[in-house]
């Protein structure tokens, strides 16, 4: 008994360690496992410091909060996640999501001003509730409703809606427009010292994609770009970063919001919880794989949503995991939440160090760093793939693709189109089975009687095999083709004696199911068709047996297998 006490101590206290002390689960640090963490952490942290700038401003939110977002989210994201890898922090597709929502939400409010920042507070705190929710009741399947075809057209477009908002300063020119302007007439309104800088800068980074990975091109351009910017002077020219504020606008002071408020953003909330999760998802996948582990969906989401819920407590929009820094992190030796631990340590160290560097860097070489990041989401042989595969999923990518372009800002909307298309299509195929009549091919296999010009199983046989659930979705078209195919014999004159089903693939029945499969038994009798069930599966017949729908009698035959179904047809006179 006393054994029995402490044992079950012991599993209280180790699931109380897992919820509120998880980093005491963390392995312990040795020279190797240092160095090796070390590289990693160091390696990211290059990466995270332009980017965090860069994806602030593309949320609209002020440059510091891109450090808020990236550095004590990251933590929190891999202590009480399941993938210790996974660099969590400001990505592109959930910033871009944040600033067209707010933009939709609130026409009025600007950029980086105290509203904005509100706004994205908020999506932060309701986006983050809405993970931990649904990782704490385990609810990770309900992320599947955005498929892969829908998060592709969504992915593909944001990516140019992207690079679009980026074009301008990476052109020196005010405006989209005039960015169109520029590119096919030649405009001279142009600043030639921010389009020398935001083409050069995309030209590099692009091309450093073919060249190794293990250097870190984008702190190079930065570094690079910030000693020119020095020494040329460029802030009398062209727009830089300047010195970052180390709080937010003075006015800001949030407050709770109202009802309506919550309204408008519930819908945002709730895409983007979908879409920087399934981000995440992407590169956990990845890492779990590596490993040979298997993946908690559930505690990734709780620890996604516990890192947003720190992003908006410390005034800063939704973080999300990023593919590219996440595959970098892997790639450069990462193992453990060590080097995300060693990550922020050496983000801080260099803004401590580098602050008048940073001042000095071009907006357009920021942007350069965006439209570089995202160009690879863009694959046009995605589209050749999915429509060799399914040409109706293609259909749907497209549709949302075509969507989230046309709602921008509002790009929620593509998302949820697509989602709404995705079920459409799925309740069609639930509604339209594949069924076929079955014949006995000659290598003895059981296949489309039509398709391959079969004989009968028995004189007047009618065998039909469904690939799908007898529920209330398919049991309506499973009677139809039954009726339909015995009043097209007898008009043949070939009358219908055995009506036999192969109910193999039928792993599951509902009452609907058992009310039609009842009914037609009984039409049968009156008609004197003798049924026959092939190969029920045991939840089928258990829930047949208890409706008291096999009830043993002359117009009803079971069978176990397929060859004892075509022995004994193949015996009917």
């Amino acid at each position: 008994m006393q054994n029995n006490v402490d044992s079950s101590a012991t599993s209280i206290f180790s699931n109380l360690r897992d919820i509120f002390l998880p980093f005491l689960r963390w392995p312990s640090v040795t020279p190797s496992l240092l160095r090796s963490e070390a590289q990693a952490g160091l390696t990211v942290a290059c990466i995270v410091i332009p980017q965090c700038i860069a994806y602030a401003l593309l949320a609209g939110m002020p440059p510091v909060t891109g450090f808020m977002m990236g550095l004590i989210p990251a933590l929190v994201a891999v202590t009480w996640g399941s993938s210790v890898t996974l660099a969590t922090g400001p990505a592109a597709l959930t910033c871009v999501l944040v600033g067209a929502s707010i933009a939709s939400m609130d026409p009025s409010a600007m950029q980086q001003s105290a509203q904005w920042v509100q706004w994205g507070v908020w999506l932060a705190v309701l986006s983050g509730l809405m993970q931990w929710a649904l990782g704490a009741f385990r609810l990770g399947w309900f992320i599947s409703l955005v498929s892969n075809p829908v998060m592709m057209g969504f992915t593909q477009a944001a990516a140019l809606l992207i690079i679009a908002s980026q074009l301008p300063a990476v052109l020196g020119v005010p405006s989209l427009a005039g960015a169109w302007s520029w590119a096919l007439q030649g405009s001279i309104t142009a600043n030639p010292w921010s389009s020398a800088a935001g083409l050069s800068g995309v030209a590099l980074l692009l091309l450093s994609k073919r060249w190794t990975q293990r250097v870190p091109w984008v702190l190079l351009l930065i570094v690079l770009a910030a000693a020119l910017s020095y020494v040329f002077s460029y802030a009398n020219y062209g727009a830089v970063i300047g010195v970052l504020p180390l709080g937010l606008p003075s006015s800001t002071h949030l407050t709770l919001p109202s009802f309506q408020q919550l309204e408008v953003l519930l819908l945002p909330a709730i895409v983007i919880t979908l879409v920087s999760f399934l981000e995440a998802a992407s590169s956990a996948k990845v890492e779990h794989q590596r490993f040979a582990i298997q993946w908690n969906d559930n505690k990734d989401l709780i620890g996604q949503g516990l890192a947003k819920l720190t992003a908006g407590a410390l005034g800063a929009a939704p973080s999300s995991a990023s593919f590219s820094r996440s595959a970098l992190s892997l790639y450069a030796g990462a193992r453990t939440p060590w080097a995300t631990l060693l990550m922020v340590g050496c983000v801080l160290f260099l803004l401590f160090l580098g602050q008048h560097v940073l001042a000095l860097i071009p907006k357009a070489i920021l942007s350069a760093v965006v439209i570089a990041a995202v160009a690879s989401l863009i694959k046009p042989r995605e589209w050749r793939t999915i429509w060799r595969s399914s040409p109706a999923e293609a259909v749907i990518a497209a549709l949302t693709f075509v969507a989230t372009l046309i709602s921008a800002p509002s790009l929620h909307w593509g998302v949820l189109l697509g989602v709404l298309l995705c079920l459409g299509h799925f309740l069609y195929q639930r509604l339209h089975p594949r069924m076929i009549e079955v014949g006995l091919h000659a290598d003895g296999s059981l296949r489309d009687r039509i398709l391959w010009t079969l004989p009968p199983l028995g004189a007047g046989v009618y065998a039909l095999r469904m690939d799908a659930a007898l529920d209330f979705a398919s049991a309506a078209s499973f009677e139809r083709r039954i009726f339909d195919a015995i009043a097209q014999r007898a008009k043949q004159g070939n009358a219908v004696g055995h009506v036999c089903i192969f109910a193999q693939p039928m792993n599951w029945i509902d009452q609907t199911g058992i009310d039609v499969l009842d009914s037609l038994q009984k039409v049968l009798v009156t008609k004197k068709i003798t049924l026959h069930l092939s190969g029920l599966k045991l939840p089928v017949e258990q829930a047949l047996a208890r409706a008291g729908a096999l009830k043993p009698n002359d117009n009803l035959q079971l069978y176990r297998s397929e060859a004892e179904t075509v022995q004994a047809l193949r015996c009917l006179v």
